[in-house]
């Protein structure tokens, strides 16, 4: 069995590998990220649109709004100071319906408590002059959202943490979690690790990493799949930047949207289907263990109960393009059906409580010689750094850290 670390490290995605780069940076102490898959960034990391999110649609206050209007700005600035490509192209939120002015007007609310200097409001004028070619009645300008490639953020936060000294071992699932003198034991594929401290995220995991350790997480981690269409490249100048709806305030997604990518790509979706496996990216990947554990939680049904109506709209418009195209054409009426195909999917790891509540915002929980990440959805890759940071925090408040020799500040 290898020497013991300071800190283990489960999940090798863009929050475990900030986390990663934090302590190592921070304390200099010695950290070990465990992964699962055969490369980093591989789940949520690797399978969202690259949006670097403004802070516009989270609660003021929570830790989702603190964490991603700072993860933002140091987003940009550590892209800028890395040379990953990025752009801080800006967003329209529009309203297509005059029901859905209260809620734009909410939204404004929202961005203004979260301190979005630049937001304003535009009319349908100005909203053909930045996208010609959608229907709205009112919308917002949002300036600060922009777009990265968060695989590309993800290998650099690996490369600036094995410089420090971070050990990252892939295809290193944990299987279990003891105590041994003090120490934690991580039973694994790729062997035993001992640690002294261990940050469980495990996204998708999450939760039973938790149980694994002896803690009960008071939530379970329900998978939902959203899967995109692209703009086939001869139509791609229908969508200059990104272009949102105004969304549903009692589900906690954002509805189909627009988004240009550093790519060059045009993606259209995700909608927000209940996956049959927690790695679940179409329909004919199903897992008996994952649907009988949701089967067996109350929160499910009770969930099921409030949003049945949602659901099964979400999982017609995942059977039908038509229907999909049908919630794009809100947008944009010129669209057409032979002007968007599949292009992948991507699958979140949303908690859900006891009572049916999908959690809105980022929940760590903390135990002995742990924390543990059990909901760190959108925007979670946009304040990555900032999350980081967080548990960084946490970690020098409630682990014993030696301070070997920390590095200067590498992220932003």
């Amino acid at each position: 069995m290898a020497s013991v670390r300071d800190v283990a490290v489960v999940g090798g995605g863009i929050v475990g590998l900030s986390v990663a780069l934090n302590l190592v940076e921070r304390f200099g102490v010695s950290v070990v990220v465990l992964e699962t898959e055969k490369d980093l960034a591989q789940h949520q990391t690797g399978h969202n649109s690259g949006v670097i999110h403004s802070g516009l649609y989270y609660r003021p206050g929570s830790y989702r709004a603190r964490n991603c209007t700072k993860g933002r700005e140091l987003m940009y600035r550590f892209c800028e100071e890395h040379g990953i490509t990025h752009e801080r192209c800006g967003k329209v939120v529009v309203a297509t319906d005059p029901r859905e002015l209260p809620n734009l007007d909410e939204l404004e609310r929202k961005g203004q408590a979260n301190g979005l200097a630049g937001m304003r409001r535009i009319g349908p004028e100005e909203i053909k002059e930045r996208e010609p070619h959608i229907a709205g009645i009112a919308g917002l300008w949002i300036p600060e959202t922009g777009i990265v490639d968060y695989k590309q953020v993800s290998r650099k936060y690996a490369e600036l943490a094995r410089d420090l000294g971070a050990e990252i071992r892939v295809d290193a699932q944990v299987t279990k979690v003891t105590r041994d003198a003090g120490e934690l034991v991580l039973e694994t594929k790729a062997g035993p690790f001992r640690a002294k401290h261990l940050v469980n995220c495990g996204g998708l995991q999450s939760d039973r990493v938790a149980r694994m350790c002896g803690v009960d997480p008071g939530v379970q981690i329900v998978p939902f799949r959203g899967e995109y269409y692209e703009i086939v490249p001869e139509r791609r100048h229908l969508v200059k930047g990104l272009i949102y709806p105004v969304p549903d305030p009692a589900f906690p997604f954002l509805g189909v949207h627009f988004t240009k990518t550093v790519h060059g790509d045009r993606e259209a979706g995700p909608n927000a289907v209940l996956a049959l496996c927690r790695e679940g990216y179409s329909w004919s990947k199903i897992s008996l263990r994952d649907i009988g554990q949701m089967m067996r939680y109350r929160g499910f049904w009770a969930m099921a109960r409030k949003h049945w109506k949602t659901g099964f709209g979400e999982m017609y418009r995942s059977l039908s393009k038509r229907a999909f195209h049908k919630a794009l054409a809100r947008l944009m009426p010129e669209l057409r059906m032979e002007d968007i195909r599949p292009f992948g999917a991507g699958v979140r790891a949303q908690a859900l409580d006891r009572e049916g509540k999908l959690v809105d915002d980022f929940r760590f929980v903390e135990a002995d010689r742990m924390i543990h990440v059990l909901n760190a959805p959108s925007p979670a890759a946009t304040a990555s750094i900032a999350i980081g940071r967080t548990i960084a925090d946490m970690a020098g408040r409630n682990f014993t850290l030696p301070t070997r020799h920390p590095a200067g500040s590498l992220i932003a």
